[in-house]
This record gives C-alpha cells, structure tokens and sequence, in this order.
C-alpha cells in the first residue's frame, strides 16, 4: 500500500494513526516533496471512480490563491491533471492506493470498508 501525505496535516497524522493501530502496512510519500505524475493521478483518478474535483485540495491556500474554484470548470481534465502535477499542495490528501483500490481523503468508516 502507498500512503501519500502531507506530514504536517492533522488529517494525514489521524489516517496513519489508524492504518498503524489496525496492523497497516504501507509505504509512506511526503507529498510535497515528492509530488504525484501526472501518469499517477490519471491511473488514481480513474482507479478510484470519483470525480476528477474531488482530488483537489480545496481548503488549501494555493488552490484559494490561484482561485482554481473559477478556473477548473474551463479546464479540460488533461489540463487539470498537468496542474494538480506541478505541486502537492494543490492535491487533496491522504491518497492511500492499494493496486487498484484508491481512496482520497480520510473518511475512517470508508477505510474500515475497503482496506
């Protein structure tokens, strides 16, 4: 399993706190220094069946500064994957791939059903 995260995020500290206490083993990627390709989110994004907004770090200040709230329904997907490329800090997170199984987010009862 890949756990791919944002170390500082109380989000991420609560989900690795969980994969460990339920004998979890993963590998673990800091996100922003070690972004996903743009090959990886299209091979998550089409694993997880979710929509392609939902991988996007909403509450984060970047996606805020670069007022991408306005800017995503003119962009192509193609184009939002090359953005959501270029820095970690724009994609949201936890990301936890399990071959094809891929979850966004930490919803713990999500988790619990699929891991």
């Amino acid at each position: 399993m890949l756990f791919v995260c944002y170390p500082k995020c109380s989000t991420c500290m609560k989900a690795k706190k969980w994969l460990e206490e339920n004998g979890k083993e993963y590998e673990l990627r800091d996100i922003k220094t070690e972004n996903p390709t743009e090959e990886e989110l299209t091979d998550w994004w089409k694993n997880s069946g979710l929509p392609l907004k939902r991988f996007f770090n909403t509450s984060g200040n970047l996606y805020k500064e670069m007022k991408l709230k306005d800017k995503l329904p003119e962009m192509s997907e193609e184009e939002q994957l090359h953005l959501l490329s270029t820095d970690g800090m724009l994609v949201k997170r936890p990301i936890l791939v399990d071959g094809d199984n891929v979850l966004v987010g930490f919803r713990q009862k999500e988790w619990e059903e699929n891991i």
